[in-house]
């Protein structure tokens, strides 16, 4: 009888029901549920986001320098084309890492937990997923506010233009690294083998370090291809002030693609997860 009662309260927590003839909460209700339990532990550890930008920042102080005069990077300042594919590659870091936290969580068995609550199975990648905006907002105001007493010049409703169009994309690169991790079940190194394996020539291919424009044809091509490169050029122009560039509707529309796709992709493996 004391089991039964308590698997009561338990779906009463969870889905905010009272008794058997209470509606289930909606898809929304979970999301949001999944969505706080996901934040929280970032909230009341925000050093976690500064640790994760160790390496963009890294790329910033010793790659953005060399880069002075350098072909393809435009007029003025050189921070002004490298800072916002800096921005995008951390919105890709950190959205690429987080099938981490869900690896930890299938060796502890919590996330088979979560599996047997009443919470819908979409609700628990959707509201992971979400989760993903708020370090990403974290970590390009951090990044912008370092650059500006270095000449960056802030262009604030392009750059709020900006983040919207990688909160997008974060949405669709963080369903992908959950999607990675439940395929990676009980093999963590297929997990970074894999993610490791894209995600550099993902970020190269993009001209995120690098312009591409005097690369040889091959390469360009292969730029062309990756969705990654639209959102790049995108975050440049809008952080630049031109908000009305054609660029800056390629790069919501690849934004909105990569998040299709790894909703899409992510739903049905959570669906199917044991």
């Amino acid at each position: 009888m004391s089991t039964t009662v308590a698997a009561r309260e338990t779906n009463t927590a969870l889905t905010g029901t009272a008794g058997p003839n209470r509606r289930r909460p909606s898809l929304l209700h979970d999301t949001g549920t999944v969505f706080v339990r996901e934040l929280l532990p970032v909230l009341r550890n925000p050093f976690s986001v500064v640790f994760t930008m160790v390496q963009p920042l890294v790329f910033l102080g010793l790659f953005g320098p060399l880069l002075s005069d350098f072909p393809g990077t435009g007029e003025g300042s050189a921070l002004q084309w490298f800072v916002p594919g800096i921005v995008v590659m951390s919105c890709l870091f950190s959205g690429a890492f987080t099938g981490s936290n869900l690896l930890f969580e299938l060796q502890t068995g919590s996330h088979e937990r979560m599996l047997v609550t009443p919470l819908r199975r979409s609700a628990l990648l959707i509201g992971r997923a979400l989760k993903e905006i708020v370090p990403m907002v974290m970590q390009t105001v951090i990044i912008v506010a370092v650059c500006m007493p270095f000449g960056f010049e802030l262009h604030l409703a392009g750059a709020a233009l900006a983040v919207l169009i990688l909160a997008v994309m974060a949405v669709g690169i963080g369903a992908l690294s959950y999607s990675l991790a439940l395929a990676s079940k009980d093999q963590d190194w297929l997990f970074w083998t894999i993610q490791q394996t894209l995600l550099f020539p993902f970020l190269l291919l993009a001209g995120i370090l690098l312009p591409l424009d005097n690369g040889p044809g091959w390469l360009r091509t292969l730029g062309d291809i990756n969705p990654l490169t639209y959102v790049v050029d995108a975050c440049r122009l809008l952080f630049n002030g031109e908000i009305a560039a054609a660029g800056v509707l390629q790069g919501a529309g690849a934004a909105a693609f990569l998040a299709a796709l790894g909703l899409l992709v992510g739903i049905r493996s959570m669906r199917h997860s044991t």
